[in-house]
């Protein structure tokens, strides 16, 4: 790889990390907008609503950045970049298209899952500098919730690449069948919602329950700091919808027009999940602690074991 080709390649990445993110935001606004009868997302700027986020960009933009006196001030400001920028280096793990990443690990697919864990890191920080208990309480929250979900994420994962017969990415997508919808549907239905589990979405948002402690973690964040932490919900996002296809929907495959428009299949599929997210947000209430907990462990985790012991066998049979 060239130099030049390195540096479009970055220029890419940079640009879909910030544009994804915000047409997802758009997309969820206009659907709850129509799912819920909300008039401003279908009114704003006029045609259908197109400047609701436009709007909200302004309302942050103007918004005094406070920092709380009894703050730790570095660590208040550094934890949004950190609750963000593991997404950037996922999306530069993920191929949209045969031979389209920025960067292949033989160990891609461990490597994409470590990094994304490291987002949680920069959760804490949040609530522990603002210096207030909710924010405290709201951060640890989402870290038990992050312990309790990563297992059957990992083991979900594991399914498929064990069925690929390697961790690299690329090669899941090489190795995939149309029939693994079937067999591995078990651990795509794992793996989504242990993902939503840890971008604490709906209906998994006990961490950030405006009703009960008030945003969680970020409490005491304003403006321009707080959409960041927005912006790192909406990419987050991004990558569980493109993960969820490069590991169980064939990534750039398609039975027509694969070729050089392989990217646009990663891409259509990965903004459909992005909008099953959005209508599950918008669908069901959110659970209590202890029902989230169960959920993990009396379900999650032992489906995930049978799913992983059935590909064992599959592959050892095969």
């Amino acid at each position: 790889m060239s130099v030049l080709d390195l540096l479009l390649r970055l220029v890419l990445l940079l640009a879909c990390f910030l544009v994804l993110p915000l047409v997802v935001g758009q997309i969820e606004h206009k659907a709850m907008a129509h799912m819920q009868s909300r008039l401003g997302p279908m009114y704003a700027g006029g045609f259908h609503g197109w400047a609701q986020l436009v709007a909200d960009g302004v309302k942050f933009a103007q918004k005094e950045d406070v920092l709380p006196a009894a703050a730790d001030p570095w660590v208040f400001r550094l934890a949004p970049a950190l609750a963000l920028l593991p997404y950037l280096v996922v999306l530069a793990l993920i191929p949209v298209g045969a031979g389209q990443a920025v960067v292949s690990a033989d160990v891609g697919i461990f490597l994409v899952l470590a990094v994304m864990g490291i987002g949680i890191i920069g959760t804490v920080m949040a609530g522990w500098a603002s210096a207030n208990k909710f924010s405290v309480l709201g951060a640890l929250r989402a870290a038990a919730q992050l312990l309790s979900y990563e297992l059957p994420l990992v083991l979900a994962a594991a399914s498929v690449a064990m069925a690929a017969g390697t961790l690299s990415l690329p090669g899941i997508v090489e190795a995939w069948r149309p029939w693994w919808l079937l067999w591995q549907l078990p651990g795509a239905l794992i793996f989504l919602v242990a993902g939503l589990a840890e971008l604490s979405r709906s209906p998994f948002d006990m961490p950030v329950a405006e009703s009960e402690i008030i945003f969680g973690a970020y409490t005491e964040y304003a403006g321009l700091r707080f959409a960041l932490f927005l912006l790192a919900e909406y990419a987050g996002i991004v990558v569980l919808g493109a993960l969820t296809t490069v590991l169980f929907l064939g990534g750039w495959k398609w039975p027509f027009l694969v070729g050089g428009l392989g990217w646009l299949w990663t891409l259509v599929k990965t903004l459909a999940v992005a909008f099953l997210v959005i209508w599950l947000r918008v669908s069901l209430p959110r659970l209590r602690e202890d029902q989230l907990q169960r959920l993990a462990w009396a379900w999650l985790v032992p489906l995930a074991l049978v799913q992983l012991m059935i590909t064992g066998v599959v592959r050892v049979m095969g």
